[in-house]
């Protein structure tokens, strides 16, 4: 439905952006996980505005069902300072029934009364509820806020050089190909499986790389969701007072802050060849700068009229002719040989399993036939 005087998409922005500007008073419970919502009602007992979900929930809930609470219509009543809340509710991971109290610095460790029992007996702890007096305005917040901004821009700046550098791998890989391809025009069908090789190594190259610019990109997209959403918790506990949780949620973002995760990740994109190109190989292209022709238009019922009546008695030796080709690893071990015409030669290859034709003119292997089995005489 269209709404005069204000496009859809600024209506939008203004719901996801949920800023103050919309609303005086935000869920507390929500802000919690990072969405502000306008609040419908304020618990007197638990000194937190709800919103109509929160609300209803609290009404409902039996520990919450006979705490007062205000409507928006009574929000002028409620007080505009609220003493700090040194309180700390958050329970413990390890120990459900507990609370987190106590912070170690030894160990850079939050804990419950059991934890510190336990596992910190001999060392020197802070009481969290103590500790945290004033800590909201104190220089300590102040600095871990302008760390973690520092931490993000950081963070965001390492994610653009990751995406320009998916971009330019991609791009390196259309170059590729495209070397690939115009080099594949220029010889016959029978590389087909050395362009296929090609191309399979490129999209290795390419997928191998990506892999590594997406795990720096989730690296830097997870810092800088717990970031934001640390950022966005410390800041509405910081106008809710809630000393005793920010207190908490600083120490976590020191140790946030003393990772070397985005060190690690930039090192690694740092390292990552990212700029590849297509190199011809030498001895093809050698192979091909040679005066050669693709094949021979070979009139068969001339041959079939003029066939050969004359045996050779014996072959005599001119020069030597290099019979190996590229593909192969074996010395070749010629052990038949027969002549077609003054200028062809038939070789049984027995290393390689192989049959040549050898062009005496040019010097070079002109066809080859691989068999099953090892051959030994030209009959």
């Amino acid at each position: 439905m269209a709404v005069s005087g204000r496009k859809q998409s600024d209506l939008l922005g203004s719901v996801s952006a949920g800023s103050a500007k919309d609303f005086d008073h935000c869920c507390e419970p929500c802000l919690t996980t990072g969405q502000r919502i306008e609040a419908h009602g304020f618990c007197v007992t638990c000194q937190e505005y709800l919103c109509k979900t929160c609300h209803d929930v609290h009404r409902k809930t039996k520990v919450s069902r006979n705490h007062q609470i205000l409507q928006r219509n009574d929000f002028d009543k409620i007080q505009t300072t609220r003493k700090s809340n040194n309180e700390c509710t958050e329970m413990c991971q390890v120990h459900k029934k507990e609370i987190i109290k106590f912070y170690c610095p030894s160990h850079h460790a939050l804990g419950c009364n059991d934890c510190i029992t336990l596992g910190h007996r001999s060392c020197k702890v802070d009481y969290i509820p103590e500790k945290c007096v004033g800590v909201a305005d104190g220089k300590e917040f102040d600095d871990v806020m302008q760390k973690l901004g520092e931490k993000l821009k950081e963070a965001s700046e390492i994610s653009k050089k990751a995406r320009g550098s998916r971009i330019n791998i991609n791009d390196y890989n259309k170059e590729i190909i495209k070397a690939i391809i115009e080099f594949r025009k220029e010889i016959n069908d029978r590389l087909d499986l050395m362009q296929k090789d090609a191309l399979n190594n490129a999209e290795e190259i390419k997928s191998n790389t990506n892999k590594i610019i997406q795990h720096v990109l989730d690296k830097c997209e997870n810092m800088i969701s717990g970031i934001k959403c640390l950022q966005s918790s410390l800041h509405a506990k910081q106008s809710t007072h809630q000393d005793g949780q920010i207190y908490i949620d600083m120490k976590r973002a020191e140790s946030t802050l003393k990772l070397d995760e985005l060190n690690d990740a930039e090192q690694t994109l740092m390292h990552t060849n990212l700029h590849y190109s297509f190199q011809r190989n030498a001895e093809l292209e050698t192979l091909f700068c040679k005066k050669m022709v693709f094949g021979e238009i070979v009139d068969h019922s001339r041959h079939e009229s003029t066939k050969v009546t004359k045996a050779v008695d014996r072959l005599i030796g001119k020069e030597n002719i290099n019979v190996k080709t590229v593909s192969e690893k074996l010395d070749c071990n010629i052990t038949g040989c027969a002549v077609l015409n003054t200028n062809k030669l038939v070789l049984a290859d027995r290393s390689n399993n192989k049959v040549k034709l050898i062009s005496i003119e040019n010097k070079v292997v002109q066809e080859e036939k691989a068999l099953d089995s090892m051959p030994w005489v030209i009959l």
